[in-house]
């Protein structure tokens, strides 16, 4: 039989054929096929045949067709077939079939509906010929049955479509069935179905399976809804990582994890490479995706924005035509979220409202820990984000070219952070990926050297973080460091000092390097500018510093530590020792040439030696005798000879100008700081050795000791520097005496330092140190009363004192705290000159203002942030001992001396330490608190918390404060009062906004702030800024607010003088004095805060509504998820309006107040306006608006709007008579009338912006008042019509009336009609006040 079907079927006609298969039957023609297509003899050959003779146009032909489909879906399904002819006929199915009349299309599809829904599928094969089923019954034009209708092939297509989707779909054919649709003509509520269906398929799925169906889904986006496939795809994959960081978070669970973290991170992994593929074919998915992310900003972005989305991001940055726009939008985001977590920070009201999520760089973080699994398409752009935020975000040049320090406070500020996270992305990718590891090292380096101009400390921590993290990883880029070190001569000093600072540890290990970084310093040392000799000195010292000849002290209180990585390199051998001698000594004959240079030089010389020496004590010989020799050019040997030393030799003149040569007290200031830790760490290990090379240590002893003895005894006429002398900056000689008074000075102060040290509390020795003393004040008090008399910008800039920190705070100790009874004599001589006490004080002030301004101190262990802490803490407990035991009014009482008393200094001096120990040492507060504790024993309570030990501290300075406000007004201290404020301030940043402590502190303050009454305003605002600083920690300050404008209302008057306000006296401290501008700018600025904060949050809102947080389900709730949150803004702005109302009446004087005011004003209606924006939006015409929405529109309404308009006309009678009386002095003072005219326009200027706002507030509510029907205008009074019409008439006899009045009235006449504007009410007597 099939022989004959296929002989017949290769006849030119099909006459033969047709007859022949109109005699069989079709089970029989059924069963030859299934036999044929089993065999795998040409079943393809004889299905063609049939076809052939089997026209579709005659209804036994179309039946023969449906008969011969049906059995071979089945043979295809049943998996008997092999492949290739399954496919073969699966393919002639799929040519034939636009053939079919559309009920047998019908029919067919129906089977394939049916077996999809009743899970009757077996291999899913015949499903290929679904799509082309559908695509044939959607061209059908005839009418088909359905039930009783009748519908056309498209409308059934579309059916069958929706029964396909609305059944459950097996597992295992997911994907096959994702796939026919991409061949179906659909419709775009069609493809909406069809995605749904799909994406609620992806959590039924396994893991595995995931990226093919998503990669179906991709292609099935180009026919639309590209926003519903992205949503729901990075929905599904955010909701899987939470779940999947919930499951390893918690360790019970732990071997119940699903899924391993590998397989997840990879499936995302391809998953984000479909995504961008699909992107680059159709760029309308790439807008798509960024619409969507940036949509979700708004509201929640952690909704949408998780790793995975981010991961997607920054992948989708590869495409170059969206590179520049994904990079800005995470810009973006990053500071929008700094911005929001620093707003939260400082709000308890928005805390209590905005629960706190997961900040964006947690999530980069992530991105770059998952990045792992082979992410290489995210990791190019995780390299540009992190190069991009430190670029865009690093610390900025400010005046006098140097950069903002970063500091703990500092790094609070978005920018900082945002630059900071970019360091971080930048260093964990180096750490993870090796291959881009080169790419980011140069790219840092590139920065150091082109942005030298400014500030790079950013980039030079990261270097230094990357290379301490790998050394010998990194010798792969030796070439790069290697070429950055032929730009160091052009360098500005601080870039090479950090730079060589980072590299240090690859020198260890890179022999080449060092080399190379040798002769580059060696070239520096003789280049013509100054920069580049100072750079090759820094540099020489790091070398020494670390590289240790053998024998030397262990380095234990070495300020810089070298990792274990480092140091292994380096001691292998003592061959490694020995040839660092050799280098040692060769650099140290280098730098020998430099004490010829220029002062810069050879002070830094002098600088680093004291630190060389300490981490290299072998070269302690050779640094000493340089030292000696260079003393002995300036050191008169003859011991009877004054003065001691050669101050003419260290001055300079070159064509009439003077220049200082050598910087002597430097000089001596190393010596005596070397020979001190000579004597006390190197001298007691030499027990007998030979004393030949004890030689220099003697003999400095004796130097020093022969200059102290005849500074004594010199005059200041022996220097040429008495009261005669000229000291004016304009003239050489004046210029030379002020550079030697400098040094004498300077002299002195060292010579102070080494006395003390080794005066062994001997009496005469401290009389000399008093003696030293009084030559260095005797000068001092000469140059203060001739810089007095001069006004050069110089004359107030005090030096610098030489004095080590070390010894301000063992001198502070002795003369404060010493009550040893064998050194009480010797010391009486020290505390007998009051003078001498006030200076030790004043040093350690100085001190305190340079680490607050710095970061770092000058002299020996000031760059060490452990010594420099340990001094800073034994100084904190002397000053404060000092200032609680005597108090300044009993110092002042008994001795009245010009400058400030003891006390106020050691405040003075507190107040700074305070700052800078928050500001640089943000992590030992611990450790600062616990060291001023006096009554502390070691060892005992550490769990006291910082609260605990700053509440201690705290209660010592409320005392005094109370002892101040005692005192009468006249005795009344604001200076001390002003520091006593700010120290209560930086101390009450410790306490934590919980506790008990805090909650005494600000009802402390709020007490002082009701019951006291100062005249000082700078007094008044640092106690109202301490009362609101802590206030928004605790609660919102608006009921504040509102007490303290009533006070200022009943201070100042009303602006109807014919109305009496009752004084409120809510607050002492608001007196006529202090009312306006002080408390006034200071309370209307924290209303602009809350204004902030109310639109912060009406914003995020807005977000949250356009997100569709609020679902159907939501909205059938009895009160909104918003509702909270709505009703705490609305009790703010309400408590605002208030505030504002009674301003408005307040007759306030011109100048900022004013101006202020109508700003605040224009912004309350701004944000008014977008809560009735908001409400527009949300608001359901059922429901309406709340009732308390009603009742805000209702009093802004009557308290605020009617006296917005009065006090404009108030601003406005004032501009006029300010206008009037400057019209009447104009003859006598011309400049007059322009300066009142400028000052005029100025507060009149935010007028219309006011006006603007309050029209369009009223604007909205109309609107709003329609949609939800009620009447929200009716509380509101029109207001004054600014539209005009010119009549000719009146307008030529008011001419006429002035020009016969002209002479009599002059200006008075011009302005008398422009007050018309807005419709005077006299208010009544009030007395009330809101709430």
């Amino acid at each position: 039989m099939d022989q004959k079907i296929l002989s017949l079927a290769a006849d030119k006609t099909t006459d033969k054929l047709q007859e022949f298969l109109q005699t069989l039957k079709d089970d029989d023609l059924a069963n030859v096929l299934q036999n044929q297509a089993v065999k795998g003899k040409a079943a393809g050959a004889l299905l063609r045949g049939i076809f052939k003779g089997t026209d579709c146009s005659e209804e036994a032909g179309s039946l023969r067709r449906l008969k011969i489909y049906t059995c071979c879906i089945q043979l295809v399904e049943s998996g008997d077939l092999q492949k290739d002819v399954a496919s073969e006929i699966i393919g002639l199915l799929m040519l034939e079939a636009h053939n079919f009349p559309g009920p047998l299309l019908v029919e067919l599809a129906n089977k394939f509906v049916d077996a999809v829904r009743g899970g009757s599928l077996v291999n899913g094969k015949s499903l290929e010929l679904l799509p082309i089923i559908l695509t044939a019954l959607a061209t059908k034009k005839e009418n088909l049955a359905y039930g009783k209708d009748e519908l056309s092939g498209e409308e059934y297509k579309k059916q069958l479509v929706n029964a396909l989707c609305s059944g459950r779909w097996d597992q295992q054919y997911i994907i096959q069935l994702t796939s026919i649709f991409k061949d179906v003509p659909l419709a775009a509520e069609e493809v909406e179905f069809v995605m749904e269906k799909v994406l609620r398929m992806l959590s039924k799925m396994n893991l595995q399976e995931i990226p093919p169906l998503v990669y179906q889904l991709l292609v099935l986006s180009s026919k639309g809804s590209r926003k519903k496939v992205l949503e729901g795809i990075i929905a599904f994959f955010n909701k899987l990582d939470k779940q999947h960081n919930e499951e390893q978070s918690d360790d019970e669970l732990l071997d119940l994890v699903t899924v391993s973290s590998s397989e997840l991170r990879h499936v995302e992994g391809t998953i984000i490479l479909h995504i961008v593929f699909a992107i680059k074919l159709d760029w309308d998915l790439g807008r798509e995706l960024l619409k969507l992310l940036k949509a979700g900003q708004q509201g929640d972005p952690s909704k949408n924005l998780r790793p995975f989305s981010i991961a997607l991001l920054l992948s989708l940055t590869r495409i170059q035509r969206f590179g520049e726009q994904v990079f800005d939008f995470l810009k973006s985001l990053v500071v929008k979220s700094f911005k929001d977590l620093q707003l939260l920070q400082g709000s308890k009201f928005l805390q209590n409202l905005v629960p706190q999520k997961s900040c964006v760089s947690t999530m980069i973080l992530e991105v770059v820990k998952n990045s792992f699994h082979s992410w290489d398409h995210v990791t190019q752009g995780l390299v540009e984000l992190g190069f991009i935020l430190m670029d865009s975000y690093g610390p900025k040049k400010i005046l006098e070219g140097k950069p903002i320090k970063t500091s703990s406070d500092v790094s609070r500020m978005p920018s900082q952070q945002a630059c900071k996270l970019g360091a971080n992305i930048l260093l964990e990718t180096f750490k993870i990926h090796e291959i881009i590891r080169q790419e980011i090292m140069e790219q840092v380096l590139n920065r150091v050297v082109t942005k030298a101009s400014t500030p790079i400390n950013h980039f030079l921590e990261l270097l230094s973080n990357i290379i301490m993290y790998a050394p010998l990883v990194l010798q792969s880029c030796s070439s790069k460091v290697t070429e950055t070190f032929d730009y160091l001569s052009f360098l500005p000093l601080q870039t090479v000092q950090g730079l060589l600072k980072a590299v240090q540890p690859l020198l260890k290990v890179s022999v080449s390097m060092r080399d190379s970084l040798i002769l580059v310093l060696r070239k520096a040392m003789f280049a013509s500018q100054l920069d580049a000799r100072k750079s090759a000195v820094a540099g020489f010292l790091l070398l020494l510093k670390n590289f240790k000849v053998l024998g030397s002290l262990s380095s234990s209180q070495c300020s810089q530590s070298i990792g274990v990585s480092q140091v292994q390199v380096d001691v292998h051998s003592r061959y490694n020792s020995v040839a660092n001698e050799t280098f040692c000594l060769e650099i140290m004959d280098s730098l020998r040439r430099c004490l010829g240079q220029q002062a810069d030089v050879r002070l830094m010389l002098y600088e680093g030696f004291y630190d060389v020496l300490r981490r290299n004590s072998q070269l302690a010989n050779s640094i000493m005798q340089t030292l000696l020799s260079q003393l002995k050019q300036f050191y008169e040997p003859k011991r009877d000879l004054l003065p001691p030393l050669k101050l003419e030799a260290c001055v300079l003149t070159h064509e009439d100008q003077n220049f200082l040569q050598e910087p002597l007290v430097h000089l001596l200031c190393c010596i005596h700081h070397c020979l001190a830790w000579y004597k006390t760490k190197v001298v007691p290990l030499q027990q007998e050795e030979e004393e030949e090379e004890e030689g220099f240590y003697q003999c400095l002893d004796d130097m020093l000791e022969s200059i102290t003895n005849r500074m004594i005894k010199s005059e200041l006429e022996d220097f040429e520097l008495d009261k005669s002398a000229d000291f004016s900056q304009t003239t050489g000689i004046g210029i030379k005496n002020n550079i030697c008074a400098n040094l004498v000075m300077g002299v002195c102060e060292v010579l102070i330092e080494y006395n003390f040290s080794v005066s062994n509390f001997s009496k005469n020795k401290f009389e000399e140190v008093l003696s030293l003393f009084m030559c260095y004040k005797k000068l001092s008090g000469i140059l203060k009363e001739k810089r007095g008399r001069s006004k050069t910008k110089m004359a107030n800039k005090t030096t610098d004192s030489f004095l080590s920190l070390k010894f301000v705070s063992e001198l502070l100790t002795v003369l404060f705290r010493d009550s040893t009874q064998s050194h009480e004599e010797s010391l009486s001589v020290l505390r007998s000159s009051n003078e001498f006490m006030r200076y030790a004080v004043s040093v350690a002030l100085q001190k305190a203002q340079q680490l607050q301004e710095t970061g770092h101190v000058n002299g020996p262990d000031g760059q060490n942030p452990d010594k420099v802490f340990q001094n800073l803490c034994d100084i904190t407990r002397v000053l404060l001992w000092r200032y609680t035991s005597i108090p300044t009014s009993v110092e002042e009482s008994g001795k009245k001396e010009k400058g400030k008393s003891i006390s106020l200094l050691c405040l003075e001096g507190l107040q700074k330490i305070f700052s800078a120990v928050q500001l640089f040492y943000q992590p030992k507060i611990q450790q600062f608190l616990r060291a001023l504790d006096v009554t502390d024993k070691e060892g005992e309570e550490p769990e006291v918390g910082i609260t605990q030990r700053a509440a201690f501290q705290i209660r010592q300075f409320q005392r005094s404060l109370l002892n101040l406000l005692s005192n009468q007004e006249e005795d009344f201290n604001s200076k001390e009062a002003l520091l006593l404020v700010t120290v209560l301030s930086n101390l009450s940043r410790l306490l934590e906004p919980s506790s008990p402590q805090f909650v005494q502190m600000l009802s402390w303050t709020s007490k002082i702030c009701k019951e006291n009454s100062r005249e000082d305003a700078s007094f008044c605002k640092g106690l109202l800024n301490l009362l609101f600083s802590l206030h928004v920690l605790y609660k919102s300050p608006v009921t504040l607010l509102r007490d303290l404008s009533q006070d200022i209302h009943g201070q100042l008057g009303d602006i109807d003088q014919d109305v009496e306000v009752e004084k409120t006296n809510h607050f002492a401290m608001v007196t006529l004095r202090t009312a306006a501008p002080t408390v006034c700018l200071l309370v209307l600025s924290q209303a602009e805060r809350v204004l902030e904060e109310v639109d912060w949050l009406i914003t995020k809102l807005k977000g949250q509504v356009s997100q569709e947080i609020i679902t159907e389900q939501a909205s059938s709730q009895a009160t909104p998820p918003n509702y909270p949150t709505e009703k705490a803004l609305i009790m703010q702005l309400g408590t605002l309006l208030t505030f504002f109302h009674e301003l408005v009446q307040t007759a306030l004087p011109s100048g900022s107040c004013v101006d202020t005011l109508l700003k605040d004003l224009c912004k309350m209606y701004t944000i008014l306006t977008a809560l009735v924006k908001y409400y527009l939006h949300v608001c359901r015409s059922t429901e309406g608006i709340p009732k308390n929405m009603e009742k805000l529109v209702k009093l802004s309404g009557s308290h605020l709007t009617p006296l917005c308009y009065s006090f404009i006309s108030y601003v406005q009678n004032k501009k006029s008579k300010s206008l009037k009386s400057a019209g009447e002095k104009k003859k006598e003072k011309p400049a007059t009338d322009a300066t009142v005219m400028a000052r005029v326009l100025r507060e009149t200027k935010p007028i219309p912006n006011l006006i603007f706002a309050i029209e369009q507030y009223e604007k909205f509510l109309i609107h709003l008042s329609k949609k939800s029907k009620v009447n929200l205008m009716q509380h509101m009074k029109l207001s004054t019509s600014r539209d005009f019409k010119i009549k000719g008439n009146i307008l030529d006899m008011v001419l006429q009336e002035d020009e016969e009045d002209e002479n009599e009235e002059g200006i008075a006449a011009e302005h008398g009609g422009q007050n018309k504007e807005p419709a005077k009410k006299k208010r009544k007597k009030e007395t009330k006040c809101l709430s």
